[in-house]
Parts: C-alpha cells; structure tokens; sequence
C-alpha cells in the first residue's frame, strides 16, 4: 500500500442546502478520484447570522453577505478550497482567490409552491405570494398586477413550514436547483416551473462555484478540474458580466439567462430595472460561446440606451 494522500479540506457554509451542495461536490470528486480524502470544514457566515433580517436590510450590508468568510479560511489556508452557490459571490474576483471550477448547473427556473394542482384555482384574484426576493416580486408584478407578494426569510425548510402555517398564502417561490439539492418534504403541495420568459433567474442560479487560492493552486485545479463543465462556466460568466456592467451593487432588480446553442452560440436574455426607472428594460443577444464575456457587457449596454 502506497503513502497515505493528505487530506483535502473543502469548505462550506452551515446551512442544510449548503452542506447538501458542497457533498454532491465532494461524491464527484471522490469519484473521479477514488484514491483522495476529502474533509468538508463548516464555517459560519454573516448571512447565516442575519437570516432573519429583512431583504431591504440584508441588502444594505456588504456584497460578500454569504462568501467573506469563507474566502478568508481560503486565503488564510485553513481550507483548500470552498463551494459557493454562484449567484452568493460578487462579480469581481477576491484579490489572491480564484474560480478553479463549475461544475453542470442544475435547472436554474424557479418554482411555485402551491396547494392545488389546478393553477388557476391555486391563484384566485388577489392571492398572496410568498418569496424574500426583489427580483421575483418584480417578475411577478409583471405577470399579474393583482398579485399580492408578502416576505418571507429562512432557509427552504423554514419558509415551506411557513407557507403550510399560512393558508392565506396561496404561493411560495422557491429555486428549483434548491429543492432538486435538499429534496425537503413537499407532501401534499404541487410545485409548478415557472419558464424563462415569466420568471428569469437570479445571474448564476442553480450553479455552484469551486474557490481556491491562486498561489499553488495548481494541485487543487488538478482535481477539480476534472469535474468542471465549460458550457455551464460560458453561461454563467455572460450572467454575470451583465449583472457587472449594470452595476450589480444598486440592489435594482437584475435577472438573466444564458445558455448555448447549437454550432456554439450562447444566447443571453435578461431585465433589468433602471434607477429611477418603473418598468423594466428587457432584451437579448447571441454570440459565440467564446464572447461570453463581452455578451453580457453588450446586453447590458444594449438595454441601458
């Protein structure tokens, strides 16, 4: 028997999705390389201290709400390497850290939770839906005026324990990436996919991000790499650029979808609303799969004008 491999220490926040996310990474990992160790270290965030503060308030604080930490334990090397839910990390890179990997993104849609399978009965005149995003308050302002959005805080378990303690609520919105990570307990309730053109997604929903140091960072790439996916990594970079270039930081609402096409195109749509601006601008672009980069700095120009 051959020398004992050291131990590789991945990183992750406490949460239940983020422990159920960073294990699916850690089983492919293991299975791409059988003969490696790998230690998921928790590692509590400020988000994970003010879950329960309310959206407008949680927006008020630092971009890196969910990832400070983390990164430090990066940088610091207490841990190799961390596992982020894409759309947590801001656009611009940590100085000293960087995206070694993204694995295949899961379905980035969200999901309406309701109590009956008939849609339409589900949400009379007036019904009142769930969700603690701005930018799914905004989208389903545009579906139905009438809609009433009410907010809830927490993480999936807590906000589905509440919706079944609320029957005025008629809805709750949810990732569906989360629901297809945790698997929780949605006996009795119908979930429903919303399609892109009601409900675009938060920029890199439903990915997940491998970080690491960028000095000597070569033996880490060497086994993460093996689980990335290159179409995943293009779509979510053209996300992100738009987000970026429409100043991500101005807590406006920003949504956007990228994803590739035949013979190598890639195709981003996405909204936005402006400062100042009550409805929201809305278009799309294609470009080679290598201009990821510059389509969604493109889109978000376009859409500016």
């Amino acid at each position: 028997m051959g020398p004992r491999m050291k131990p590789l220490i991945v990183g992750s926040r406490g949460s239940p999705l983020a422990l159920a996310q960073t294990k699916l990474v850690v089983a492919d990992l293991k299975k791409k390389w059988p003969g490696q160790n790998f230690e998921i270290h928790v590692i509590k965030t400020e988000g994970d201290r003010v879950v329960d503060l309310p959206a407008a308030e949680r927006a008020s604080l630092d971009k890196g709400l969910f990832t400070s930490e983390i990164e430090r334990a990066v940088l610091d090397s207490k841990i190799d390497m961390a596992v982020h839910s894409l759309k947590d990390l801001p656009t611009e890179n940590t100085p000293g850290l960087m995206l070694a990997a993204i694995p295949k993104r899961a379905d980035a849609r969200d999901v309406l939770i309701t109590r009956d399978p008939d849609l339409k009965i589900a949400l009379p005149f007036d019904a009142v839906i769930a969700t603690g995003s701005p930018r799914r308050k905004a989208q389903l302002e545009l579906i139905r005026h009438d809609l009433q959005v009410t907010e809830i805080r927490g993480n999936i378990d807590t906000r589905l324990k509440k919706f079944r303690e609320h029957p005025e609520w008629s809805g709750l919105l949810l990732a569906a990436a989360g629901l297809e990570r945790l698997k929780p307990d949605v006996t009795g309730l119908s979930l429903t996919l919303l399609p892109f053109d009601q409900m675009l997604p938060a920029p890199g929903q439903g990915a997940l991000a491998i970080q690491t140091r960028k000095e000597k960072s070569g033996e880490i790439r060497k086994f993460v790499t093996a689980i990335h996916d290159p179409a995943t990594a293009s779509a979510v970079t053209a996300e992100r650029m738009f987000l970026e270039a429409l100043g991500g930081g101005c807590r406006e609402p920003i949504a956007a979808y990228a994803e590739v096409m035949p013979d190598n195109m890639l195709k981003l749509e996405g909204i936005a609303w402006l400062i100042g601006e009550t409805r929201p601008r809305r278009g799309h672009l294609i470009r080679r799969i290598d201009q990821a980069e510059a389509l969604g700095i493109d889109l978000a120009v376009e859409i500016s004008r």
